[in-house]
């Protein structure tokens, strides 16, 4: 973990709060003079509130595009409840005996409002920024499902692995930028109870966070030049963009920019479309079918392959592409804990069926979605299996779950070195359910074409690694990062060079 991603997290954090402010106090004084609209104004920040967070990224998404505008929007929506109530209330509490004397000495409604009644509310609004500010530094770890950056890509993958010290690392920072924003707001804000409330008073703080913002901005990130990566959201992804990266910089000369971290579905809707931020990303042609096409197996035409079937429609839909498959299938797979593999001898899936009503099943929430045919429901079904139970974890702590036994059963990728570390027994897919999942760089046509005087041999370069990486190889990889604490960056290089593929 770095400072720089520390940064990072301190920049978003401050842009959404002071942008929450901005919006937020006007929404607060409007509910506190505008009697009708009071219930409009607090009905909508309530129902802000209650949207799940992934949920409201997901939706700003499509209007913002990747990045940390949606992140920061998101948390300034997020950050609306405590501000708007508390600047509603705190002026609503001022005591009317003193709201009467200043209207007896002929003041205005707005020199009123101005003048007495928002110095004496200050501490209970600056309570409401207090409460919306350190509930930011939370919220903002989800950036890193939208390749907002920060700090929510260390907690998630330290979770996923199992690292106890880098996830004690990012939870570090967070509880040390919490309790310092926490520790200056309460100051401020005894300040104010203590002495005399001016407006005024209010500029201070609101200039010094202005200023540590501005200093801030250099860690926003860079505008992005050359051709266009998001990085992954697991090793796997990370490795294959880092070996993207290498080799066309070393065989093309071109610039390449790796983005903040991106989950699969999310990259994909970057990469499609007119205003697109990626040019260039890893998939499977089996994601590419079930998951972006929304498409099953079975509507492979006879004679032909998924690859090439998937191939086509992405083609005729986005003028995307997948270049030749890289030589590993990282495609589901059930698996069981060594206890339960010895227990009841199972080797293979249809194994499971007369003892399915004594197992657990667990897996990621993603898997027992309706989206796409290789979930939970088509699979069971397929196999006629009624485990005793079926559980959801999240996919970060799968791993950890089924090393403490909490399911006897899981669905795995096949190259995950992860399964090695939790003694998973990998099932044979004796029924062919699930279909292959190639590994291949997904690229959009017109990539090809924008770089085509500059860098003629991309195509070439990336189909260097052509049936280069086994299954082993891919295992071998992730389990060097995941397990051993390699770099990707590390891992990636090795590979090349041992395959003579960097100068």
């Amino acid at each position: 973990m770095s400072i720089n991603l520390v940064l990072e997290h301190l920049f978003i954090v401050l842009a959404a709060s002071l942008l929450s402010m901005a919006i937020g106090l006007p929404l607060g004084v409007a509910a506190y003079i505008n009697a009708k609209a009071r219930p409009v104004i607090l009905r909508v920040v309530d129902i802000l509130q209650t949207i799940p967070s992934l949920a409201l990224l997901g939706i700003l998404m499509v209007f913002f595009g990747a990045g940390k505008v949606t992140v920061i929007v998101g948390i300034t929506l997020y950050s609306l409840l405590p501000i708007v109530r508390n600047t509603q209330l705190g002026l609503q509490e001022v005591d009317p005996g003193v709201k009467e004397a200043a209207r007896g000495m002929g003041m205005s409604r707005l020199y009123r409002l101005a003048q007495v009644e928002l110095p004496l509310a200050l501490p209970t609004i600056l309570t409401g920024v207090r409460i919306a500010v350190v509930n930011a530094i939370g919220t903002a770890v989800f950036a890193a499902f939208v390749g907002g950056g920060g700090l929510g890509g260390v907690i998630t993958r330290s979770i996923r692995i199992q690292n106890m010290g880098l996830l004690l690392q990012g939870t570090a920072a967070l509880v040390v930028i919490a309790a310092a924003a926490d520790f200056l707001m309460g100051w401020f804000e005894k300040q104010l109870r203590g002495g005399k409330r001016t407006g005024k008073k209010l500029w201070l703080p609101l200039g010094a966070a202005v200023c540590l913002l501005l200093v801030l901005v250099p860690f926003a990130g860079k505008k992005p030049q050359g051709l266009l990566l998001y990085d992954g959201d697991y090793s796997e992804t990370q490795i294959m963009t880092r070996m993207a990266k290498m080799l066309i910089e070393d065989r093309t000369g071109l610039n390449v920019t790796i983005q903040d971290q991106m989950s699969q579905v999310n990259n994909f809707n970057t990469l499609k479309g007119d205003n697109h931020s990626c040019d260039l990303m890893i998939s499977y042609d089996g994601t590419l079918l079930t998951t972006f096409l929304g498409l099953d197996p079975k509507d492979v035409p006879a004679g032909e392959t998924l690859y090439s079937y998937a191939n086509a429609v992405a083609g005729e839909r986005y003028g995307l592409r997948l270049l030749q498959p890289l030589g590993f299938d990282n495609t589901y797979a059930i698996a069981v804990s060594k206890q339960a593999a010895e227990t009841y001898d199972l080797h293979k899936i249809s194994d499971l069926q007369p003892v399915a009503g004594q197992l657990v099943f667990g897996a990621e929430h993603e898997f027992f979605t309706q989206e796409g045919s290789m979930k939970f429901g088509p699979f069971t079904e397929y196999y006629d299996l009624h485990f005793k139970d079926a559980v959801s974890v999240d996919v970060s702590l799968k791993y950890a779950a089924a090393e403490k036994g909490s399911f006897d059963v899981t669905e795995v990728y096949t190259t995950d070195g992860l399964n090695r570390k939790a003694g998973l027994v990998v099932l044979e897919d004796d029924k062919e359910f699930f279909p292959e999942y190639n590994g291949a760089f997904l690229i959009r046509e017109d990539t090809l074409t924008r770089f085509a005087q500059s860098a003629p041999n991309l195509e070439e370069t990336l189909d260097l690694l052509a049936g280069k990486i086994s299954n082993e190889d891919m295992v071998d990889m992730t389990y060097q990062v995941d397990v051993q604490g390699r770099s990707a960056d590390e891992v990636a290089a090795e590979f090349l060079r041992s395959h003579g593929l960097l100068a």
